[in-house]
């Protein structure tokens, strides 16, 4: 039976709903709900406990004290109180600590081992989120979607999507945590409907319970980077270690003081920019599928061969982690919604590396670019092999979220399979410290001949195309179709157009479509076509300002060659206006 991670934000009494939420193995909620009585827990619970886990509870389950504080809260509020994330003291004295807790009762009929060191396969710890959530999310302060008074509703419901969306970036983090699936959908309606703060607080509970189940996950998984304050006797209290350069958020007052006196430099609000970020991470999403869009449909229309493209939105947790980096004792970002400039992320993967040069030119001749770094001529330059990526970082005016920004990395196939081993490996991975060096040398050796290996790639092609030179008779293809076959195509057009990069594979279906449409069955009778094209005037009125590829060549000449009749063919009805565009600038109209 398989690993399970359960959290349990229990209430102090039964009146009150307590969340459940259970993970698989691999961080997967598998389940979440609310409920009231311990039989309810026992039974939601049963078969996710019976075998192998380890149970996460908010609430005390060792109080020996008759007053005051645990020395468990004694030694977190030492660390946490300043982030508004200390625990509120638990002693004997009050009723529900003057027998047994309710955790230690409910731990009990689950038949957990609470001992926060032992090694037994059904295991119960007690955690606290609100200092967990400081120390995962790196937030300046405790997000406040917890009912005190000064709190309305829709404060409370914005805190408590903030929470939600850093839960969600989880899925990236290691371990990871991926909540995706109805029921957590269902949370998240749930929490955007709310009319009253009582219908809140279900879904609060809830929601801490998913936390509570990671805070297991992480401390099985990464010991190293847990703390347990306190000890089996007097209590405990397990949580994820406090980052060592976190800084608090400053308060209102702070704010207003330093703002006021010159000598006196106000630290940014990373908690506002991370809840300004989550409110708004719908449009960066958003603006990420559009910049994708953009690049796909750039290389397309000029014919550039690539292998992918693909894109990320920087996810909440992410933000609020790079947000928060300090250089010195002093924040890296004054204004991180501003000045974190991959929060759009797009990445072109390219079969060799001289197309890397072709798509960052014609990316630079497309947006506004606002930078361009060679990672792999600056490892070079320091002698040595390594990370090899091209970094743009582009501006479209009309993109309002993020600001119109946006990171392009662009690798050939090679650059990006090292990148991601060697990010595995040496980053996610655990290498013994006896073992660096040798990983080091082995990284660079593979770094080296990857970097040959594209050399000689490149290589490859420049040499091959000018021999695929072929005019044969009409030719059909598999199952009598009458298209000239993508491959004979691609060798014609290789013959053809010599100086002209590969295109994609399916451009080449695509542009055998186009060619049937046209009547035209042979490559003898295309290259008939294409013999009456003055085709210096046509490159001289198109200006191209970076290599177009084999298919982008063959589709300006036919425009050329039928004009009107060519914009008007079934297969280029989603490209009328481009089309007619180019069409202008042949005949000496448009501009470039």
């Amino acid at each position: 039976m398989s690993m399970h991670y359960v959290g349990i934000d229990l209430a102090w009494g039964e009146r009150r709903p307590t969340g459940l939420a259970v993970l698989d193995a691999d961080g997967v909620l598998l389940a979440v709900s609310a409920v009231r009585t311990d039989e309810e827990i026992e039974a939601a619970l049963a078969s996710y406990v019976e075998g192998e886990c380890l149970v996460a509870i908010d609430a005390p389950l060792i109080v020996r004290n008759a007053t005051g504080n645990r020395p468990a809260e004694k030694q977190l509020n030492k660390d946490f109180a300043r982030f508004d994330a200390g625990a509120h003291p638990s002693n004997t004295g009050k009723p529900e600590f003057s027998e047994q807790p309710r955790a230690a009762r409910v731990a009990a009929r689950l038949g957990l081992d609470i001992n926060p060191w032992s090694r037994r396969p059904r295991r119960g710890i007690e955690v606290y989120p609100h200092p967990a959530t400081v120390a995962l999310f790196r937030l300046g302060r405790t997000l406040k979607y917890k009912d005190k008074p000064g709190r309305d509703l829709e404060h409370l419901r914005a805190e408590l999507l903030v929470l939600m969306r850093l839960v969600e970036g989880l899925a990236s983090a290691e371990p990871s945590l991926r909540v995706e699936g109805p029921a957590w959908r269902a949370l998240h309606a749930a929490v955007v409907a709310a009319a009253r703060k009582s219908e809140l607080r279900v879904v609060e509970d809830q929601v801490d319970a998913v936390v509570c189940a990671y805070i297991a996950r992480f401390a099985d998984l990464r010991r190293e980077d847990t703390v347990v304050y306190g000890d089996l006797d007097s209590g405990y209290i397990v949580t994820p270690a406090l980052p060592d350069d976190l800084v608090p958020t400053p308060r209102q007052k702070q704010v207003a003081l330093a703002a006021a006196t010159p000598a006196v430099v106000a630290a940014p609000d990373i908690g506002a920019a991370v809840r300004e970020y989550a409110e708004g991470w719908p449009a960066v999403r958003d603006a990420t599928d559009r910049f994708v869009a953009l690049v796909t449909s750039v290389l397309d229309e000029a014919g550039i061969n690539y292998l992918t493209v693909t894109g990320r939105a920087k996810s909440v947790t992410s933000f609020a982690a790079k947000a928060a980096r300090t250089a010195g004792g002093h924040p890296v970002y004054a204004d991180p919604l501003r000045e974190v400039t991959d929060q759009v992320g797009v990445r072109v993967i390219t079969y060799v590396h001289s197309d890397v040069q072709a798509v960052a030119d014609l990316l630079a001749d497309q947006v506004t670019l606002l930078d361009d770094r060679d990672m792999g001529r600056e490892t070079a330059s320091e002698g040595r092999f390594g990370y090899a990526s091209r970094h743009l970082l582009v501006k479209v005016d009309d993109m309002a979220a993020t600001n119109g920004v946006a990171q392009v990395q662009i690798r050939t196939v090679l650059q990006h399979a090292w990148a991601e081993f060697e990010h595995d490996i040496r980053y996610k991975g655990t290498i013994p410290d006896e073992h660096v060096p040798d990983f080091d040398r082995r990284f660079t050796l593979a770094a080296g001949l990857l970097e040959l290996a594209d050399r000689e790639f490149s290589i490859i092609r420049e040499r091959i195309q000018p021999g695929f030179a072929d005019e044969g008779e009409p030719v059909g293809g598999p199952d009598d179709d009458p298209r000239i076959p993508p491959r004979e195509l691609a060798a014609f057009l290789a013959g053809q157009y010599a100086d002209a990069g590969w295109s994609r594979t399916d451009h080449y279906v695509w542009m055998a479509t186009i060619v049937l449409e046209l009547g035209i069955t042979s490559l003898s009778a295309l290259g008939e076509v294409l013999r009456q094209v003055d085709a210096d005037l046509l490159r001289e009125r198109m200006g191209y300002r970076y290599p177009p590829g084999a298919v982008r060549r063959l589709d300006d000449a036919l425009l050329w060659t039928y004009g009107e009749e060519y914009v008007e063919l079934r297969a280029n009805a989603d490209r009328v206006g481009a089309l007619r565009s180019r069409l202008a600038r042949m005949r000496g109209g448009l501009p470039t």
